[in-house]
């Protein structure tokens, strides 16, 4: 694997095993799916710019598989390849990917590749398949799960072939800002993660050996009744998988004051406002510019010949 010449200075205190333990039950991130299949629908806004003809897709963090068809909806030719570390939403992506449209079943006979969704249980640093074995990594929400995003990158690079594309989203740093703030005046603890910034993931990807990386991001925010309302949707996007976290409840002060807190950010018409900074990127894997050996490729153009 191709890995950063530099120790990983952002990686935060995530504990895998319980970012696991939190998805292990599909139907208690369900109730967030809005803001995931939101976010989807605008990236493949930017992937329908992007033209490519991919014959193996990997979406990398794939959850509850609810992008697996619609990938196979956009490339029909091609194997899409499910990967979460979460055995539980693999079973739940099965469900997905049981019913091939009657044109993916064509194509499966007239291909001489493999086409169709299967699913794979891994890490993201860790993926079960060769290198230069994919054409397109797709990863919605699902980055700033892992403690080092820059090894996820170079992960995902040793798989992608050359002039492939990756495409991604995940949270940015203003991520959960009004409930950090009120948390804040309950206790010094860290209660949500400390997201990475956009230009800091640019500098990974370029550190890893991807090209002309292109990240943008948006707010969205999203509105509710009560701060009950509010919390339980923060619990469903994977609440807090800090190995930092303290395992004892919050003391009733010390919940109170935090409550108190969220309720003065109640908005003009009532609302209490949570906000969430979605980073988007691409890159691509370009040609190697040395041999295995460490030797310079030069490349260059041969001169077309003119028509007769």
């Amino acid at each position: 694997m191709h890995v950063p010449a530099n120790p990983p200075k952002l990686s935060a205190p995530i504990d895998l095993e319980r970012v696991r333990a939190l998805f292990s039950r599909p139907e208690r991130v369900a109730p967030a799916d809005f803001l995931r299949r939101e976010v989807s629908s605008r990236m493949f806004d930017r992937l329908e710019l992007i033209k490519i003809a991919p014959q193996r897709v990997l979406d990398a963090g794939c959850g509850a598989g609810a992008d697996l068809p619609l990938l196979q909806k956009s490339y029909p030719a091609a194997q899409i390849l499910g990967l979460d570390a979460a055995e539980a939403q693999l079973r739940a992506a099965r469900g997905q990917a049981s019913k091939p449209s009657s044109l993916n079943l064509l194509l499966s006979k007239l291909l001489p590749a493999k086409t169709g969704v299967d699913l794979l249980c891994g890490d993201f640093a860790e993926l079960p398949m060769g290198p230069n074995s994919v054409d397109l990594v797709w990863s919605n929400l699902a980055l700033h799960w892992h403690p080092q995003p820059d090894r996820v990158f170079a992960e995902w690079r040793r798989v992608l072939r050359v002039d492939s594309l990756l495409m991604f989203s995940c949270f940015g740093p203003d991520t959960f800002r009004e409930l950090r703030a009120a948390f804040a005046e309950a206790d010094l603890a860290a209660h949500a993660l400390p997201f990475v910034d956009m230009h800091d993931f640019g500098d990974q990807l370029v550190e890893v050996g991807f090209s002309t990386p292109v990240l943008d991001m948006e707010v969205i925010t999203v509105t509710y009744d009560t701060p009950k309302a509010l919390l339980a949707d923060v619990r469903a996007l994977g609440g807090n998988p800090l190995g930092t976290v303290s395992r004892g409840l919050m003391g009733k002060q010390a919940w109170r004051r935090m409550l108190d807190a969220l309720e003065k950010t109640r908005r003009p018409d009532g609302k209490l406002g949570l906000t969430f900074e979605v980073i988007y990127g691409h890159a691509f894997r370009p040609a190697p510019k040395v041999t295995s050996k460490g030797e310079a490729i030069i490349r260059f153009d041969l001169p077309r010949k003119p028509r007769q």
